[in-house]
């Protein structure tokens, strides 16, 4: 079941043998609540606004996703021994798309898909600020975003990160940059992406319902029905911020209607409907996973565990931050 394969992604390390390694029964002992924590203020969160789970979800995406490369930063680092903060690009499942902006480090929450996109920030404060009362100076905050995301799921920067109007071939490439296939791919495109549990907003895609390739025509692989429907609160010019979900069925529901909509030429974003229009493998997935939901969740949860350990952050390079928007000693 889903669940259980999403109990089993891995969070933290220990150090067997002199090497540290990822395993989810760190805070056992350290923090024993720590998931129990971490569970309850999200069901609360989802409870409040059911569109929580989906944002949680893609902060976890977009934390290790994103690498920031040229510049040098005050790096907070996944660590579980020592308060040490070394410099460093940004890169990985680190929490630095927490950081909110300062003297030394420039957040990425201002990149291009992060700005007016990513959110839930004050849930992961929240969670923090509790994990610190009832076991000061322990959790990570790498770590709370992989819980909150597993429990969204259960539930309900500018280059790495796929773009709603990028080619098959260009997602493809960044996800091979970070070690994932083309069933990561497509499992995550529905998921840690949150697409299927989602919304987007007008600008992300009204050039499907409008002037697809320059023609002044749609997306001939949108739904026409579909498309008129969507017009319908997305004109030509204005309500850019105006939401749609991304799973027109069930949009608060962790299911696999997110594939059945492509099948049917109802997927909201090019980037999601090219899955099934500009690849035989692809294709054959997204078939396999509208057929089948068991495999999906399967796969999803192998997936995510295979993005959750993107340069992961171990041994004594780091510190646990007091306040996931800050490093430390700022």
């Amino acid at each position: 079941m889903l669940l259980t394969a999403l109990a089993l992604s891995p969070l933290c390390f220990a150090f067997p043998h002199g090497g540290p390694f990822l395993f989810p029964q760190f805070y056992d002992r350290s923090c024993p609540k720590a998931h129990e924590i971490v569970k309850s203020i999200v069901a609360k969160a989802v409870a409040k606004e059911a569109r929580m789970a989906a944002s949680l979800l893609r902060l976890h995406f977009h934390d290790c996703f994103v690498k920031v490369a040229g510049m040098s930063f005050v790096r907070p680092m996944r660590t579980f021994s020592q308060e040490q903060a070394c410099i460093f690009t940004f890169q990985g499942c680190d929490a630095s798309i927490l950081l909110d902006s300062s003297k030394t480090i420039v957040s990425e929450k201002m990149s291009v898909p992060n700005r007016n996109s990513v959110r839930g920030f004050e849930v992961i404060d929240e969670i923090k600020s509790a994990l610190e009362k009832a076991c000061p100076h322990t959790v990570s905050c790498a770590d709370i975003l992989a819980l909150a995301a597993r429990d969204s799921t259960v539930l309900g920067s500018n280059n790495h990160i796929p773009a709603p109007n990028n080619t098959l071939q260009t997602i493809i490439t960044k996800f091979k940059l970070k070690g994932l296939d083309l069933v990561d791919l497509v499992a995550l495109s529905g998921t840690a992406r949150s697409h299927t549990i989602g919304q987007s907003r007008c600008t992300s895609f009204r050039q499907r319902l409008y002037n697809q390739t320059g023609n002044g025509l749609p997306d001939f692989t949108l739904d026409p029905a579909y498309a008129a429907r969507l017009r319908s609160r997305c004109p030509r010019s204005g309500g850019d911020q105006n939401l749609f979900p991304l799973d027109l069925v069930s949009p608060t529901k962790f299911d696999n209607h997110y594939f059945k909509n492509l099948v049917a030429k109802k997927g909201l974003l090019s980037s999601d409907e090219i899955l099934f229009t500009n690849s035989p493998a692809t294709k054959k997935l997204v078939e396999l996973y509208a057929a089948n939901g068991e495999l999906f969740f399967q796969h999803f949860a192998r997936s995510m565990v295979k993005m959750g350990n993107i340069a992961p952050l171990m041994g004594s390079m780091g510190e646990i931050r007091k306040n996931c928007r800050k490093v430390n000693h700022a």
